[in-house]
């Protein structure tokens, strides 16, 4: 059934593109966040164990929001490890790291997301899409308070 929102398909299309960028790479912070979470060792373990899942569990709810946004536009949510490993821009972990390698890991890959994020505002905030925009708004102001968070750790 064709959508009469106001958007035309190709730009439907970029921008749901654009969000399935931004789902892979929530998904990518949000397991490496919970590994860290798991794998924590140290005089720190206590604090940052809360804070860590306090930050997972907030994506966990953002990686349904951002597929059911993809779905909303018109477009099928790619899943799967395979397809979201191609799309995310976030760097995987292969070793378990120390607790300043874990902060600085998460800082870059929050970053990475961030500035992914903002050029799908950019794209949806020109096609008038503020439904998008409200949520990769929101979204981002999470993002950066977490890097606030664990630059404070440093």
């Amino acid at each position: 059934m064709d959508l009469h929102i106001g958007i035309s398909e190709k730009n439907r299309q970029e921008i749901s593109l654009g969000l399935a960028r931004m789902h892979a790479d929530t998904y990518a912070v949000y397991l490496k966040t919970q590994n860290f979470h798991w794998n924590l060792t140290g005089p720190e373990f206590y604090s940052l164990h809360l804070l860590f899942e306090k930050q997972y569990g907030d994506m966990a709810e953002a990686i349904d929001e951002i597929a059911e946004r993809i779905r909303t536009l018109g477009y099928f949510v790619e899943a799967s490890f395979g397809a979201l490993k191609k799309m995310t821009g976030v760097k995987e972990e292969e070793r378990v790291l120390s607790i300043k390698e874990m902060l600085l890991s998460l800082i870059e890959a929050h970053e990475t997301l961030i500035c992914h994020a903002r050029k799908v505002a950019e794209v949806a905030d020109n096609e008038k899409d503020f439904a998008t925009v409200d949520m990769i708004g929101r979204r981002l102001g999470a993002h950066e308070k977490f890097t606030w968070m664990l630059r404070s750790q440093l």
